[in-house]
């Protein structure tokens, strides 16, 4: 893995029914790893040294590197000795692009978008509590509600960035309002923990975005059998993971989500009744698990390629999730609402067209699964609190 392969990046989107008929023939990293290139053309493979594996290689632009590496230890996570990318990316960036920074700042269309999906999703739970069967609501639930819980942990994410208001209290209050279809509070909890993932990106018992050392190797006992039920239950750790790793105490806008969403739950239960509100649950975990929306877990910092710990999404499933996929954009410049994130790539393409990035999330769900490199202990982490930042 430390003789990868890069070979110039090219937009083509991944074919979705192709990736699920390869599942039993992907055999290797290389495999896992390899970028698309137009039909009929060869990439030439270019080789480069493992302590530039994963760069942008495009004269001028700063590299993308992970940093000095330790030596990958089988049952461990990659150690970097150096602080996280992202901001000496933004300092660089910034200094050759200043007009970035006009794209900073909310967007004002998530806020008739939250509550358009909201609405939508509570109404097609009633609808199908009380009308449907149990596999119709089911099959419902994967194919249209996981997209639907998706899109609002995403418009969740946004307001963890102040990106729909700027008054942070605004956001906080429509982060109640998206929390109501999911059925579980999260919504306050969650911004506290993100912006220590941005702040401390892989740093050891700070970003709990990264599975424990119990978790990965529990997961890692059983090859791909063990994979997939990870990848299953992948939400229910990202829940549960940060009170264990980094409790936080209960401030009055975690109280005030936590009443907010029992009392919905309640009233919903009582007027929609207790199978609609089955179908919100089943929308969230059938969507977070073995779902194409649900790959963008695994895509965002999971290393395919050693010494590239972000990587960004180019694909259709974007429209859905404010964006979300242009990764490696949104930590560079986390103040650009997503709807403005293809903008900064446009700007600054020598910093973002040569890096490694995924056009599947399907294809990243079936080559973590199928390569044996790949699990819970592929990220990159670091001993020490950043001061870079």
């Amino acid at each position: 893995r430390t003789d990868a392969r890069l070979v110039p990046a090219h937009p083509h989107l991944y074919d979705f029914g192709a990736t699920v008929s390869r599942i039993a023939s992907v055999s290797s990293s290389a495999e896992a790893s390899r970028v698309r290139t137009p039909r009929g053309r060869s990439p030439t493979p270019i080789k480069f040294p493992s302590d530039v594996v994963g760069r942008a290689w495009t004269k001028g632009a700063t590299t993308m590197s992970s940093g000095q590496l330790e030596t990958k230890k089988s049952g461990d996570f990659y150690w970097s000795k150096d602080d996280e990318p992202h901001a000496k990316r933004r300092r660089e960036i910034l200094e050759k692009y200043p007009q970035i920074k006009d794209l900073y700042g909310p967007d004002w269309t998530t806020c008739p978008q939250i509550f358009a999906v909201v609405s939508l999703q509570l109404a097609v739970a009633w609808w199908l509590g009380n009308n449907a069967s149990w596999p119709v609501l089911l099959l419902t639930a994967y194919a249209f509600g996981g997209f639907v819980t998706a899109n609002l942990f995403l418009a969740n994410h946004e307001l963890s960035h102040n990106l729909a208001f700027k008054s942070a209290g605004a956001n906080r209050a429509l982060g109640l309002v998206v929390n109501l279809p999911i059925g579980i509070p999260f919504s306050v909890a969650f911004k506290k923990y993100h912006l220590e993932h941005h702040m401390f990106q892989g740093h050891d018992a700070i970003d709990t975005d990264i599975p424990t050392a119990g978790e990965a190797r529990l997961f890692s006992l059983g090859g791909s059998l063990l994979k997939i039920v990870w990848v299953i239950g992948q939400l229910f750790f990202y829940a549960i993971r940060p009170l264990f790793v980094r409790p936080k105490p209960m401030g009055k806008w975690d109280a005030l989500n936590l009443i907010t969403q029992a009392s919905f739950d309640m009233a919903f239960i009582h007027f929609a009744g207790p199978r609609a509100f089955v179908y919100l649950l089943a929308s969230v975990f059938l969507g977070g698990g073995l779902h194409p929306m649900a790959g963008h877990f695994i895509s965002e910092h999971y290393v395919f390629h050693p010494g590239q710990e972000t990587y960004s999404y180019y694909g259709p499933l974007n429209v859905f999730v404010y964006n979300v996929g242009y990764h490696n954009e949104h930590h560079d410049f986390p103040k650009v609402a997503g709807s403005r994130l293809p903008k900064v790539r446009e700007i600054a393409p020598e910093y973002y067209n040569n890096l490694k990035y995924h056009t599947s999330w399907t294809k990243v769900i079936v080559d973590y699964i199928a390569d044996p490199n790949m699990g819970p202990f592929a990220r990159t982490m670091r001993k020490k609190v950043s001061k870079s930042d």
